[in-house]
């Protein structure tokens, strides 16, 4: 079969073909053309398009075409699971959602660089996601440094350097900025993401996932707005009777099974035994 996309691939258009390829159509041909001539070719050749608007295979939501064929083929490799989160979080610049997603993408951007035929380019791809399937099913466990002796000296190493750092380390400019930018718009802006607050402070995204940790309560990102969005819960659920799904929309989240699955794991209970128990707590103290 035929499968056809955007010219000038970088991740997405690289990874759909691998994933089409070994587990969707071994026999697959893969052609790139320009943008406008994607859904005509498409027609006339009688060939699947993918990532691009307004078809099947695209993305959606906060997922990428990579998700897309994993969902519509049922592919249940627990590796391409793994794969598919640093695909997304490369694909999509949100790089705080997987360790390895701003690797993928400097090797992607790179690749790009040097392969401007976008045939040659996608064979080169294929190679990298072979080794990142690999990595995936076999390695992901497996520490760079393997001998106790060499772990150990790292580790007191890092503990050390840790140690002098944190008692040496002045809070930079930007964090105080960026902790004043989610404080001021977490009631009004909940999806803002990495990429439009390194944008607001003209840092680069993958240097600000990177070192957002060290000022933010040792959480990434994604984890520290998460809590934000829990903490602006909680005072709902204590001051309002807004429904949970109704807060669940309010903070944020795509649905109430979703804002009840994080809010448990980072409160430890449900938010409506939450709410139950602060609404007793309020009656005893009255009392």
């Amino acid at each position: 079969m035929k499968w056809i996309t955007r010219e000038k691939p970088k991740i997405d258009r690289i990874a759909c073909p691998w994933l089409i390829k070994k587990f969707i159509d071994k026999e697959a041909e893969f052609l790139y053309v320009p943008f406008n001539e994607v859904i005509p070719k498409a027609q006339q050749l009688n060939a699947i398009p993918f990532d691009i608007p307004n078809v099947e295979l695209s993305h959606f939501g906060e997922n990428c075409t990579f998700d897309s064929l994993i969902e519509k083929y049922g592919i249940e490799d627990p590796a391409v699971h793994t794969m598919a989160l640093i695909i997304r979080g490369a694909d999509t610049d949100r790089h705080e959602i997987a360790a390895q997603s701003a690797g993928l993408w400097a090797i992607s951007a790179g690749l790009a660089h040097n392969f401007t035929d976008d045939a040659a380019l996608l064979a080169q791809g294929m190679v990298i996601y072979d080794a990142l399937y690999s990595w995936a099913t076999y390695l992901q466990a497996v520490k760079h440094i393997q001998g106790p002796f060499e772990d150990l000296l790292v580790n007191v190493f890092q503990k050390v350097l840790t140690s002098a750092g944190t008692a040496n380390r002045k809070t930079p400019a930007w964090a105080k900025e960026l902790k004043e930018i989610l404080q001021d718009q977490i009631d009004t802006n909940l999806a803002l993401s990495l990429k439009d607050v390194s944008k607001e402070l003209d840092i680069n995204p993958a240097y600000l996932s990177r070192e957002f940790s060290k000022y933010f309560e040792n959480l990434s990102y994604g984890e520290y707005i998460r809590k934000l969005r829990i903490e602006k819960a909680i005072e709902l659920l204590e001051t309002s009777n807004h429904s949970l799904t109704e807060i669940a929309y309010l903070t944020g989240f795509s649905d109430q099974s979703h804002f009840t699955r994080i809010f448990k794991k980072i409160r430890g209970e449900n938010p409506s035994d939450f709410r139950k128990n602060a609404q007793k707590s309020k009656v005893y103290t009255k009392g």
